[in-house]
């Protein structure tokens, strides 16, 4: 990223100015000063070196705990009655609430525990629960003892955990007798004892939290109920063991081009660091605040925001087992706000899309006292322009679009918040984070003027938290990551700095369609599409075309209420992409859909969708929410052929 335009910027704050110039001028000085943030049991003398690899580390020589950082320095520091962890599950109707003290308590006597049956520093352990207390407890211990979890969302499919467990070869899994869904109960410990049937790697143990909407069978060779099991260690504690800075926390698996998970892998020191800082600077959180990131624990989010950075600043954390919507109505994450004072929501878009789409006027939201709530923080995908104007119109508080991966644990680009709250601008991530040095580079690797599209790219070395690797697998992290540009980072997406600094990231690289020889973005479109008075959430896609190479097709659901046919939206959306975008911009189609087909985590499957479109081998990802939604797809393409 060019300084000089973030200086030129009329009006902008000179602190955040200094702050990332300071960055990437002197990385080195910048990362050390960040690293007194933290609690060392040895402080590292080195700041930046290089591994067996090549592969830039941060703080090689410093030793430290992720669960003594998250909880014992708060409890030493006297604050050990404050809440830590606020459970609210409006599917169980439980609500419970933990204190420092309390959640030290059943962490050290599940580490004990896990220590008694033979798990070690540097062994792994999967997680494989729902969003319930035990599972924040599940990851401390396995840390506090110097071991690797891997947190596998609750639910998945027998063969996709199986999978996991192969790669990651666990010597425990920790998991939960169900998971609660707003219309049904998932029976986890089936899912589970298929996955270890179907897995080459066995586990010497499986402890079972028993729910009482579902107690499961413990009849397998190391079944162990997780109550009985505490109830026998009660009382107990364990000292945290001491691991490098470069040593593994945890590892994460994220769905890669081949259909073959990828196992980030994040390390101890580097994540505490950037987790601490980011807390104040983005999300500007202090101790005793109380932050919700509405996510699971099962991604990226729910590590990083969940669990470990509002524990490490010693904040209040909510743990949330619900939806926006449904449980019981689109007023669920104001009721919470309102409940527990909270000062910082961070959700993904399609959750406030949801809400909008059952709340145009989101007047649930005037039921309550929301004056608790200063910033809403959104991420997971690209925040659509109607969306964000939305959200501002209607609370008339920031709104802070920020982007960032399960590559880097914390956000690529953000409105500093907590240095200083800088104007936001529609459809951008705001500015590179401190640490990150991003450029726009063309397909040759040579960076582009401002304003003008290309692929997305950090220069190296990459900020603390960063992943070093692919687990067991340091060939697909280069061929991925770096040998694309060398002396870059390949972030995957694309987009543009316009001529002040500001980043707008517009999709994956290839949501990038070729219509006649023009290269032209499809979330530029969806933009457009969004707008529409209609339309509640959007997805575009480029279909191949004999004429034009691609053309553009529509998913569109309407906001309740609405009625309008597909004839007369499409004649609307066609007007209005070559109005705003040029006539170019020829849409092929629109097809009205009750939903769209989503991860979990709810990014919009779009390359699942040009698979169908274009008669390709469709590859469906283990983190699909609802693979239903894919049959509105077939149907659509199948009704188009039917009427020509």
């Amino acid at each position: 990223m060019s300084l000089a335009s973030i200086k030129h910027r009329q009006g902008m704050n000179v602190s955040y100015i200094n702050e990332y110039q300071a960055s990437v001028n002197d990385k080195e000085a910048f990362w050390e000063e960040k690293a007194n943030l933290i609690e060392w049991f040895i402080p590292p003398q080195t700041i930046l070196s290089k591994d067996k690899h090549g592969i830039d580390r941060w703080y090689a020589d410093g030793e430290l705990n992720s669960c003594y950082l998250a909880l014992d320095v708060h409890v030493k520091a006297g604050r050990g009655e404050q809440v830590a962890i606020i459970y609210d599950s409006p599917v169980s109707g439980k609500k419970q609430q933990y204190t420092y003290n309390q959640v030290l308590t059943e962490v050290t006597a599940l580490a004990f525990y896990l220590d008694s049956i033979g798990l070690q520093k540097g062994d792994t352990a999967i997680v494989y629960m729902p969003m319930i207390p035990q599972a924040v407890f599940a990851m401390l211990a396995i840390a506090r003892i110097g071991a690797i979890h891997s947190v596998v969302f609750g639910g998945f499919a027998a063969k996709e955990l199986a999978v996991r467990i192969d790669d990651a070869k666990p010597k425990v899994i920790l998991s939960a007798s169900c998971g609660i869904e707003p219309s049904r109960t998932i029976h986890y410990k089936p899912l589970l004892d298929d996955a270890i049937a179907l897995s080459q790697s066995k586990p010497t143990h499986q402890l079972i939290f028993q729910r009482p909407e579902e107690l499961a069978e413990l009849n397998k060779p190391g079944d162990v109920h997780w109550q009985a099991a505490m109830s026998e260690v009660e009382g107990q504690t364990f000292d945290a063991v001491a691991v490098k800075s470069t040593d593994p926390l945890y590892i994460l698996y994220t769905s890669g081009t081949t259909g073959t998970p990828k196992g980030i892998v994040r390390d101890n020191g580097g994540h505490a660091v950037a987790m601490k800082y980011s807390m104040k600077s983005i999300y500007n959180m202090d101790a005793g605040d109380v932050f919700w990131a509405a996510s699971d624990v099962g991604w990226v989010v729910g590590h990083s925001y969940i669990v470990y950075a509002p524990l490490m600043q010693g904040c209040t954390t909510v743990v949330f087992e619900g939806k926006p919507i449904g449980t019981p109505d689109a007023g669920a994450f104001w009721r919470v706000i309102e409940e527990y004072k909270v000062k910082s929501l961070f959700a993904a878009p399609t959750a406030f899309r949801a809400i909008k789409k059952q709340d145009p006027a989101a007047e649930m939201s005037t039921h309550y006292d929301l004056s608790c709530l200063d910033t809403l923080f959104v991420a997971g995908e690209r925040l659509d322009p109607p969306t964000y104007h939305w959200l501002n119109e209607k609370f008339k508080i920031p709104v802070i679009d920020h982007w960032w991966q399960t590559e880097t644990g914390w956000a690529i680009a953000a409105n500093m918040v907590g240095i200083e709250c800088l104007p936001s601008k529609a459809g951008s991530a705001s500015l590179p984070t401190p640490g990150f040095d991003v450029v726009i580079l063309d397909d040759a690797g040579e960076p582009v003027p401002a304003g003008e599209q290309g692929n997305i790219a950090v220069k190296l070395p990459l900020p603390p938290s960063c992943l070093p690797t692919i687990w067991q697998d340091f060939e697909r992290f280069s061929s991925g990551y770096l040998d694309s540009f060398p002396g870059y980072y390949l972030s995957g997406d694309g987009g543009y700095l316009d001529h002040e600094g500001y980043l707008f990231v517009m999709g994956r690289i290839d949501d990038v369609i070729n219509i006649a020889g023009h290269r032209m973005s499809t979330g530029r479109m969806e933009e457009v599409v969004g707008s529409h008075t209609a339309v509640a959430e959007c997805a575009v896609i480029g279909v191949n075309d004999d004429l034009k190479g691609q053309v553009p097709v529509a998913f569109v659901l309407l906001k309740d209420g609405v009625a309008i046919s597909e004839e007369a939206i499409f004649k609307d959306l066609s007007q209005n992409l070559r109005e705003t975008i040029g006539a170019i911009n020829c849409l092929k189609a629109v097809f009205i859909v009750s939903r769209l087909p989503k991860t979990r985590s709810g990014k919009i499957l779009r390359k699942v969708m040009r698979q169908i479109a274009n008669g390709e081998t469709v590859v469906v990802p283990s983190t699909i929410d609802d693979p239903v939604s894919l049959d509105e797809v077939y149907a659509s393409f199948d009704r188009e052929l039917a009427e020509v």
